[in-house]
């Protein structure tokens, strides 16, 4: 039976520093290796098969005494079931190899991407939307594929299925692919060209800009303007705080969200220190608007008389069920009921006509914009102030400075009368 080795104290090991392989006991077969230039560490002796290996432990200090022995029963405990520890650390030393040396998918590169540009959008809802239509229109066709190596034709494979049907998503999926390529060559993670770039892509489909647009595809439902002081009559008719908030946004030719908020976006819904009473003027807050600017909306006699008559019991104006948010929903029941209402009386509904289909509480900004431009009755420039859309001239930015309230406030009164006539 072979000599078995004294089992050495913690302080011990650290008094060996001569060179030479010592046995420290605990675990057959192990030892502190010291060579010449001081360095130690643990090297466990074993025989594997009909083969004798000496497997290293780790250095010394860094990895303990009883660290060490821990190792080494694990070790014996391989070999005695079968197993050959060094061979499986090699294959797993070789497999990390192999996953560092994997390219970078585009799947992989789009969500490193968009980890980046999340700070970039101004809320969740868009950060989600940015992400998805990658995942509906371009990882089932390239999503696997390396980053480095998708090219021109692959790219025109996953847009020319929507790059006529659905002209405007195929815009923004080829803006987002871009994006993803720029990323990968600015983490060489690529090294050619961005193969999405506009002028690559130019020659290979048609020109976006001159397709033939499908009349009010995109479009919120509304009504002719024609229709509104009936529309307005029938939601007169309605009890609750839903057809107020719906008859204020209309009377503000104000975005839905802008007046009770919006969860998904997480928009606040309007407050009352956002109103005015004494000069008469709505102030959105930039936090609150599409474009992230602030915006002032003068208020119409009615507008104000509506507000009059509202309880002020709570901070927000137009509060849901629960106190907080109402929902868009609620307003579109209120459309629905004045649709059904009208139809039971024989009457045509509240359809647009167009479409065919029942107007939505944002296509009333919509009507609005087609009333004050009906005869030139009003400048265009002024309906574009008042519905808060992004400038994007010269001309209506110098105009957007001084945002023409008093302009505004003429043509609100006017817009008010109309609908209540």
């Amino acid at each position: 039976m072979p000599k078995r080795a004294r089992e050495l104290s913690a302080v011990e090991v650290r008094r060996l520093t001569s060179s030479g392989l010592h046995s420290v006991g605990g675990v057959a077969g192990l030892h502190l290796q010291v060579q010449p230039s001081g360095a130690r560490s643990w090297i466990l002796r074993v025989t594997i098969g009909c083969k004798r290996r000496d497997i290293g432990l780790g250095a010394f200090p860094e990895v303990s005494l009883a660290a060490a022995r821990e190792n080494a029963r694990n070790m014996r405990e391989a070999i005695r079931s079968g197993r050959d520890p060094v061979k499986e650390r090699a294959e797993a030393r070789q497999r990390l190899i192999e996953a560092q040396a994997k390219p970078t998918t585009f799947r992989e590169a789009a969500i490193a991407c968009h980890a980046v540009k999340v700070h970039e959008f101004r809320n969740d809802k868009h950060g989600k939307q940015w992400l998805r239509t990658l995942e509906n229109h371009v990882f089932t066709a390239i999503g696997e594929r390396p980053v480095a190596d998708v090219g021109h034709d692959e790219l025109v494979a996953v847009l020319s299925p929507i790059w006529i049907e659905k002209t405007e998503t195929a815009n923004r999926v080829r803006q987002r692919i871009e994006n993803v390529f720029d990323y990968a060559i600015a983490a060489n993670l690529r090294q050619t060209g961005n193969p999405a770039r506009v002028k690559l892509l130019k020659p290979l489909l048609p020109r976006s800009d001159r397709l033939k647009k499908k009349k009010g595809k995109d479009h919120h439902p509304a009504l002719p303007p024609e229709d509104m002081p009936r529309f307005i009559e029938a939601i007169d008719k309605q009890k609750g705080l839903a057809a107020r908030a719906l008859k204020f946004a209309i009377l503000t030719a104000a975005r839905p969200s802008e007046v009770v908020g919006s969860k998904v976006d997480k928009k606040p819904p309007a407050r009352w220190p956002e109103i005015n009473l004494k000069k008469a003027l709505w102030e959105i807050p930039e936090g609150r608007m599409k474009a992230g600017n602030s915006h002032k909306i003068p208020l119409s006699t009615p507008a104000q008389e509506l507000l009059a008559d509202l309880p002020r019991g709570r901070e927000i104006i137009f509060p849901g069920a629960r106190g907080d948010f109402m929902s868009n929903a609620a307003m579109g029941a209120v459309i629905r009921r004045a649709h059904e209402a009208d139809i039971a009386k024989g009457g045509t509904g509240f359809i647009d006509p167009k479409l065919q289909r029942i107007a939505t509480p944002h296509g009333f900004r919509s009507t609005f914009k087609d009333w004050c431009l009906q005869g030139g009755r009003f400048p265009d420039h002024w309906s574009e102030l008042a519905l808060a859309h992004v400038n994007d001239d010269k001309t209506r930015a110098a105009y957007a400075r001084g945002e023409l309230v008093d302009e505004r406030r003429k043509m609100m009164e006017e817009w008010a009368k109309f609908i209540l006539s």
